[in-house]
């Protein structure tokens, strides 16, 4: 199934240059259907490159697809019961002819089986009796057979009988049917809102992903220039040390600095080849053996940083409008409240109507242009009168889900406030954070010149370079992880107001058309049906039958 996504900040430029990536080929180098990658290479992923091959390889993704499908069929299968069902209905039967040799029928010409010619209403058998094996005394004398009654003939049963009916059943009304169908409906609408909620949370992920392995690989170069740093100080100072101008702890001091800052590489080494290979898992990337250890895939791209004005309020405000999860959730309360009324149906009566045509066999003949044949009709009724409060029971039940439902709605709205507000926090803190290490990076170099400056000309000692040296890599750092934070705050703000993406409804089919009118509009003005709110819902605290709760202490 094709998609046409329109991704927020996608330039068209960059779509061409990723699906050229893909499709086009050249000397010495493949082009796969998730990347571009070179003969003998790992494929490489720019950002907008992983966001599309998430798109068409996630399995979370992919299964939400499905769902839509299913409910798409479920649509169609509730659907039918309100419409005209046509059945087939065929019966054959076969007798041994040894059976049906001793079922004989007595009819006389004009006169109705079981009466006598002569109309005394005497009863005849319907299946011939063997003669006697007693003679009459007069009979044996006379040598006279025994004469046979003037008009009686002895009818054979067929062997063979069949049958045939088209029946036609139609649903004329009852109470659960149609409200059963619009359910369904806000079914897959839920269904379509959980898609575009996941897809909203995977392009957030793998926007995070991408930074984390960004950042790890600049960690890693921040590592190395400080192991390398290190090493250099130690050279110099077994230098120093051979020449006799520093003792023997100087060098012992910086063999322990270097070999304290070697794991710390190691680990972001590590740190590296897990984030690729958790990043390549989230595309949908199958593990090839033929790479051995080498990493699944390789990044391009930086750690951008592009501050952002937001106003809290406007934000809360777009996240509560926007978002499928809070759709989704309506959509649950609609149906719901449908499940509700169509549990209430089962109240009113129902009525059905039949309808067809059948052929009957001759129980003589079995020859096809004997048979009997006429139309049949009818109409069904039924309606409860007494069920020892079976339908109360099951209404009070949905009832109780819909307000469950409700409750969930309106702690949606609230989950969508905190996502919001964390997100906006979180962005200022990280934004802070790279306003304040940028010039503290440029200080930490600095002051490690200066150390390095004095130690060279003797007025210093081993220690401040040492310091020195740990304070720049800290103050690096934490810049990269400001970075990183700010990045990844960003991309869930953008999930949490709902402007992770927007949609040009094209692909296949897949949004339904009631998705897009006002029956979805989850703004603060409006209740968990969507109905507007009354100007005191949001002031007063409101208890269940009007009873006040109190709480005691002791």
């Amino acid at each position: 199934m094709r998609k046409y996504f329109v991704i927020s900040g996608f330039a068209a430029s960059i779509f061409a240059t990723s699906w050229l990536a893909r499709a086009g080929t050249g000397e010495g180098s493949t082009s796969t259907g998730y990347g571009t990658s070179s003969s003998g290479k790992v494929p490489t992923f720019t950002l907008d490159q992983a966001i599309l091959t998430s798109l068409q390889r996630n399995p979370t993704l992919l299964n939400a697809e499905q769902e839509i499908k299913r409910t798409k069929g479920v649509i169609i299968q509730v659907r039918a019961q309100a419409l005209p069902q046509v059945n087939v209905n065929a019966n054959f039967d076969w007798t041994d002819p040894n059976l049906v040799n001793a079922r004989t029928v007595s009819t006389t010409a004009g006169v109705p089986i079981g009466t006598t010619p002569t109309g005394t209403g005497t009863t005849g058998s319907l299946v011939e009796a063997p003669q006697s094996q007693v003679g009459d005394a007069r009979t044996f004398a006379g040598a006279a057979a025994p004469t046979a009654t003037p008009g009686v003939r002895n009818t054979e049963l067929s062997d063979i009988s069949y049958s045939i009916s088209v029946i036609g059943t139609q649903l004329i009304f009852n109470g659960t049917t149609f409200n059963q169908i619009r359910g369904t409906f806000f079914q897959r609408d839920s269904a379509y809102f959980s898609f575009r909620n996941i897809l909203d949370s995977l392009l957030a992920t793998v926007k995070t992903q991408f930074y984390q392995v960004v950042v790890n690989r600049e960690l890693i170069k921040v590592q190395e220039q400080s192991v390398h740093l290190l090493e250099s100080q130690l050279k110099d100072q077994q230098n120093r040390f051979e020449a006799g101008t520093v003792p023997r702890f100087n060098v012992l001091q910086a063999e322990v600095a270097l070999y304290n800052q070697i794991p710390q590489l190691i680990t972001a080494q590590n740190n590296y080849r897990i984030s690729k290979i958790t990043l390549a898992k989230t595309l949908g990337l199958d593990f090839q053996p033929g790479r051995g250890e080498n990493p699944p895939l390789d990044v391009i791209g930086e750690m951008p940083y592009n501050p952002r004005t937001i106003a809290l309020a406007n934000a809360i405000e777009m996240g509560k409008q926007r978002r499928p999860f809070l759709k989704q959730a309506r959509a649950n309360v609609l149906n719901q409240l449908q499940q509700v009324r169509a549990t209430a149906g089962q109240y009113l009566p129902t009525i059905t109507a039949t309808g067809g045509g059948e052929w009957v066999s001759s129980p003589i003949n079995s020859s096809w242009h004997d048979i009997s044949k006429g139309w049949v009709a009818g109409v069904q009724g039924s309606m409860p009168i007494w069920d020892s409060g079976a339908i109360a029971g099951q209404v009070v039940q949905q009832r109780a889900l819909l307000s469950e439902a409700k409750i969930t709605y309106d702690d949606d709205v609230r989950q969508v406030e905190l996502e919001v507000q964390t997100a906006y926090s979180n962005l200022q803190q990280n934004r802070e954070l790279i306003v304040s290490q940028e010039k503290n990076v440029e200080q930490a170099e600095e002051a490690l010149r200066l150390a390095k400056a004095r130690l060279d000309a003797g007025a210093g000692v081993q220690l401040d370079v040492l310091n020195a040296q740990v304070q720049l890599l800290t103050a690096q750092s934490t810049r990269l992880q400001a970075l990183f934070g700010y990045n990844s705050s960003l991309a869930e703000f953008d999930r949490a107001t709902g402007a992770q993406s927007s949609y040009q409804e094209m692909f296949a089919d897949l949004a339904p058309r009631a998705t897009k009118t006002k029956t979805y509009y989850t703004g603060s003005g409006v209740d968990a049906e969507g109905k507007r709110k009354k100007a005191d819902d949001d002031s007063t605290v409101r208890t269940s039958s009007g009873r006040s709760r109190t709480s005691r202490s002791k």
